[in-house]
């Protein structure tokens, strides 16, 4: 026993790792015991990757902010990016290429990116709806053929100079003239549908012939494409011709599989899981993704390139129910902002500027760019002139189509796989895909510009001649005396355009009710309460006097973002606008209050609200636009509750108060903008006290939360009188709500003695400043003071019997008129804790320069609201509004600014 023992531990000794063994465990303290993490290991490439990865996003993102002021789509800036990256600049730089993209290194940088570009093609392949084609595919068929077959023909014609001069370079594997004229032809013809469906959305095409037009084609043009580049990567692969034959053979039979066995079977997946109604879920995204690389893999394995195959199952994606757009927003993403600018960055690893150093070879640059855009130009220009389109609607569609960018850069990285291209003619036709990409934008701009787009569509309504005359040019006779005209003219409001923001809608719906048509029935008439003790009642029932009803119509702006998915719901705009639920709620409040709705979605950057909202008016003929003010100073819409009114919120100064003063700048009609503050006809809750540890579910359960009784339907409006042509304006909007039966009004003329108040009388109109921007509404001289009062009593003298009783007209002589407006508010509203809320109408008064902007620092200071600056409030709408809403008046606002005469 014991000869054993030093035996065994003589063995665990020997066994044991020595300083001086070959075998020993890696360092795990990496850069603290002094390991470069910038050098590659095969065992772990990750740390390389992740510096490698950075490093290209970081660099396509800052050239992506200079290059979109210049409205140029992403793709510019990640190819770009590649170039500068690979040998071309960076490079050159001795050791640059060694120490972040080492040989070694880039298999993992391409085993990544060819990753994503498999998503990518997928996405491809969900953004192209086929439904497109089927409906318009006659001129798609005319436009997209005109548009493939001469370039086309063009760069088979040049393939030829190409083979024989470049056919020797390094690199190549031996290929037939055919083949290779054939992958020349497609790269020549292909056209980049991603990357025209965004230039169609940020240039406002989208839903314009022309782009219906470039849209039809580009999606014939791009499933076209793809299978002759299929066709071309299968020759090259196969051994044979023969094999080649079986290679295409499979390839059909497998597309028929595809859409007779698997599609049937997946759309019934769908429809049991509820996807396509509510989206997909988890588990169907799965399995969708899984299908996505199982395709792949079968045209990998049969001797065509992956990405056919993800490419096909988007193809079989449906598109009911906007499932295509939802499963899109899932994975677009990180395939956007992660593996494409990889594949880029590969791309330009393989770009090499310095090898087009000869004369000959830049003559061939030039040549293939010239064929590039000549073929694809006069091809889809010529095709659109015989569909009847104008010749710059038809120079534009040229244009488009010429569009290459980021399916070019596919089709050639698979070409340089394939050892068709070599590096110099790679890099030859990445230049022609970066040209004719960046030229699009400014060349559609040129030919189709804003202001042709408007008399284009004018003429074609049989508005205007060609020259730009107005067909219909009808005098109308105006009255002499300009108080009866301002009486009269502009009296009602019959088309509305209200801009539609989900968190407003209780309030937009109660406010839109006042100037509703009448509901059946009869109806309660509300009496003004300093008039009701003496007429000895409070409410009569009357017979509501019929009234056409009011023309409304709704519009939703949402964000156009960068993402795929944003610009597809752009091209399935109408389908999008019937399921919005915004836009649903709506149309059904017109149908229960009597009015004639109609809504619309437009998906714009946020920097063309202003305009997209100034050219809708002028479309529907708007006699005013109602723009809600949003509660978070954001134009981004909220759906949550948690943003409660507060000055706070309301005079932050924001995205939102530049978008409202770019439009009254342009308005082409009167517009009010409306600040809620409770205004709703909603039956309001009344909870019961409870302790802080009931717990969410006992809430829920809880009997403390009484039943919702029906609120009062009354409402209040207090309007001070200013005078100028925005405070008529509103006076006249303020008799329109008071035809409501539920309505009661005080209107209060604010009769200023400036000279006892120490002011200087304004100057006029002429002398303001050039923005507009204004304080309160004042005279601008004695006589236009004495028109004003003129004008007050004609209006108080026209009241129809039916308003006497719910409207009384006031005369305030004052000397602090911010002072009296905040004393008569406060006594004029929120009165009844039981309404509906209530409401102050002002007029926004760019006519006058009466500065009281001391009398509001001075009221803000008493109110103890000084913390609340809100400068560019105060100029958009005005002071006085600006003194209510620190001092948490409470009614709602409503702040009118008239057409511009």
């Amino acid at each position: 026993m014991t000869s054993i023992v030093p035996t065994l531990v003589t063995g665990t000794a020997s066994s044991s790792p020595t300083p001086t063994s070959g075998v020993r465990a890696a360092h795990q303290g990496g850069i603290l015991e002094g390991a470069n993490p910038s050098h590659y290991d095969d065992k772990n490439p990750i740390i390389v990757f992740i510096i490698q990865a950075g490093i290209i996003i970081v660099f396509c993102r800052l050239l992506q902010y200079p290059l979109s002021k210049i409205r140029q789509p992403t793709v510019i800036a990640e190819i770009i990016g590649g170039i500068l990256l690979g040998p071309s600049v960076l490079g050159r730089i001795p050791g640059f290429s060694d120490a972040i993209f080492p040989i070694e290194s880039l298999p993992t940088l391409s085993l990544a990116a060819n990753l994503g570009l498999v998503l990518f093609l997928f996405l491809v392949g969900l953004e192209v709806d086929l439904r497109l084609l089927l409906k318009n595919w006659k001129i798609s068929l005319s436009v997209g053929a005109a548009g493939m077959a001469l370039p086309f023909g063009l760069g088979c014609a040049i393939a030829y100079g190409l083979y024989h001069e470049f056919g020797e370079d390094e690199g190549l594997v031996p290929i037939s003239f055919g083949t290779y004229m054939l992958f020349v032809g497609v790269a020549m013809a292909i056209t980049a549908f991603p990357v025209l469906c965004r230039i169609l959305t940020e240039l406002k095409l989208i839903g314009s012939e022309v782009g219906l037009v470039v849209l039809s084609a580009g999606v014939g043009n791009d499933v076209v494409g793809w299978i002759l580049l299929a066709l071309c990567v299968a020759l090259v692969n196969a051994g044979s011709g023969i094999v080649a034959l079986y290679v295409l053979l499979t390839s059909i039979a497998y597309i028929l599989f595809l859409v007779y066995a698997i599609r049937p079977v997946f759309l019934r997946i769908l429809r049991r899981s509820g996807s396509i109604q509510n989206g997909p879920t988890q588990s169907m995204v799965a399995f969708t993704v899984l299908l996505c690389f199982a395709s792949s893999f079968f045209t990998g394995i049969i001797g065509i390139h992956p990405i056919f195959g993800a490419f096909l199952v988007g193809l079989i994606c449906p598109h009911d129910g906007g499932f295509a757009i939802k499963l899109t927003e899932k994975i677009e993403d990180l395939v956007a902002v992660f593996f494409l600018p990889l594949y880029f960055a590969l791309s330009g690893l393989s770009t090499n500027i310095g090898l087009l150093d000869s004369g000959i070879t830049w003559a061939y640059v030039i040549a293939v760019i010239v064929i590039a855009f000549v073929g694809k130009f006069v091809g889809g220009t010529i095709a659109a002139r015989l569909c009847k389109m104008v010749w710059r609607e038809s120079f534009t569609v040229g244009v488009l189509m010429s569009c290459k960018g980021l399916v070019e850069l596919i089709v050639l990285n698979i070409g340089l796989q394939a050892k068709i291209l070599s590096t110099r003619t790679f890099t030859i036709f990445v230049v022609m895909a970066l040209v004719t990409t960046f030229a699009t934008t400014p060349l559609t701009l040129a030919f189709y510009p804003p202001w042709y787009q408007k008399k284009l569509a004018a003429w074609k309504r049989g508005e205007i001649d060609w020259d730009g005359h107005l067909l219909d040019q009808d005098s109308h006779s105006i009255d002499s005396d300009p108080i009866t005209t301002d009486k009269h003219d502009g009296s009602d409001v019959r088309r509305l355009l209200v801009y539609l923001r989900l968190e407003s809608l209780p309030s937009l719906f109660t406010l839109m009710s006042l100037l509703g048509g009448d509901k059946p029935g009869r109806s309660v008439s509300r009496v003004h309460p300093s008039k009701a003790g003496a007429e000895g009642g409070s409410d009569e029932a009357v017979a509501p006097i019929t009234k056409r009803p009011l023309q409304v119509h709704g519009l939703r702006m949402l964000e156009l973002t960068e993402r795929l998915s944003s610009v597809m719901k752009e091209s399935e705009i109408e389908e999008v606008a019937t399921k919005d639920p915004v836009v649903n709620s709506f149309h059904s409040f017109g149908q229960l209050n009597n009015l004639a709705t109609s809504g619309d979605v437009e998906i714009v950057p946020e920097g063309s609200y202003a305009a997209t909202l100034t050219h809708s008016a002028s479309d529907q003929g708007a006699d005013m636009v109602l723009l809600p003010w949003s509660e978070s100073g954001m134009l981004s819409e909220t759906a949550t509750t948690t943003v409660e009114y507060s000055p706070e919120h309301m005079l932050q100064n924001g995205p939102h108060t530049h978008f409202l003063t770019s439009f009254l700048n342009q308005a082409p009609c009167h517009a009010a903008i409306f600040v809620n503050n409770d205004l709703t006809s909603l039956a309001k809750r009344e909870t019961l006290p409870f302790g802080p540890m009931k717990s969410r579910q006992s809430l829920r359960s809880s009997h403390g939360v009484s039943a919702a009784r029906l609120a009062d339907r009354a409402h209040h409006i207090f309007f001070p009188f200013f005078g100028g042509l925005d405070d008529r304006t509103a006076l006249r909007f303020v008799l329109r709500l008071a035809r409501n039966p539920d309505v009661t009004a005080t209107i209060a003329f604010m009769d200023i003695d400036r000279l006892a108040a120490g002011e200087a009388v304004p100057s006029p109109p002429e002398a303001s400043p050039k923005n507009g921007v204004v304080n309160v509404n004042a005279a601008s001289s004695q006589e236009s003071i004495e028109q004003e009062k003129s004008f007050f009593v004609a209006m108080k003298d026209s009241l129809s019997s039916e308003l006497e009783s719910r409207v009384v007209f006031d005369t305030v002589n004052t000397t602090q008129p911010l002072q009296q407006v905040f004393q008569r508010a406060q006594s004029e509203v929120g009165r009844s804790p039981k309404s509906s809320g209530d409401l102050i109408v002002l007029g926004r008064g760019r006519e006058s320069r009466a500065n009281f902007r001391k009398e509001m620092q001075s009221l803000l200071a008493t109110a103890g609201q000084t913390r609340y600056p809100g400068s560019d409030v105060s100029n958009l709408l005005g002071d006085v509004a600006h003194v209510l809403i620190a001092t948490e008046v409470k009614a709602s606002l409503l702040v009118i600014q008239a057409k511009k005469e």
